[in-house]
């Protein structure tokens, strides 16, 4: 999804850092495995973009909670620091055994750890105090409250959590729209920019992503 002019969506891949073998492969084999699912996978900017704000906060520990076939982890786990580890949720087998090929041939098996369970028993696990560097949220969209809640009180000041599809296809402003993802992402969308803990700034790339930083 979109909500940039169609014409100009080749035009801004073009003027990003090109996509290597590992992640065309990737983006081809889950087109032609999961068409249906195919939504769920991150486009290749929004990709470039996690890598550099990873990079950017110097993370070393990264949260991702949806992981699909592994896109945006490759992404992330890149921008890492040396000793960095990612954290990445799910709660398909079959989706991630696709990721997991692809962190092996991209060379960070050893970075990701992958936890096959409901993302928010796995952050509820989490040691509580503010230690997480990074944070990517792109799950099903009724969760986004409860992971926004366990990630922000994790994050250490200065420490960065993007959310994705905060926009629903433009449906978070038509108020007949009143299906249960859209009213979560409503809501947790209204809950971070009061929230005093945090700065944020929601961006209209693809289908909106939001980026907040733990004061």
């Amino acid at each position: 999804m979109s909500i940039v002019n169609p014409a100009l969506d080749d035009y801004l891949v073009e003027h990003s850092s090109p996509a290597d073998p590992v992640l065309r492969d990737l983006a081809e084999e889950t087109a032609r495995a999961f068409p249906d699912q195919l939504t769920m996978q991150i486009s290749h900017d929004e990709g470039e973009l996690l890598t550099m704000l990873t990079q950017l906060t110097g993370a070393r520990l990264a949260v991702e909670v949806g992981t699909f076939t592994g896109y945006s982890s490759i992404c992330i786990a890149r921008g890492l620091a040396a000793d960095g580890r990612l954290l990445a949720c799910d709660v398909s087998e079959e989706w991630t055994a696709v990721a997991r090929r692809y962190w092996e041939r991209a060379g960070l098996t050893d970075r990701i750890d992958l936890r096959l369970a409901p993302a928010a028993d796995t952050l509820r696990r989490l040691p509580a105090e503010p230690h997480v560097d990074f944070a990517f949220v792109d799950a099903d969209k009724t969760g986004y409250p409860v992971y926004y809640e366990e990630l922000v009180t994790r994050l250490r000041p200065g420490g960065l959590m993007v959310l994705d599809n905060v926009l629903q296809e433009g449906r978070v402003v038509d108020e007949a729209e009143q299906g249960p993802s859209v009213r979560a992402v409503r809501e947790v969308n209204d809950r971070i920019v009061a929230d005093k803990r945090v700065s944020c700034v929601m961006l209209p790339l693809r289908d909106g992503v939001t980026l907040v930083r733990r004061n």
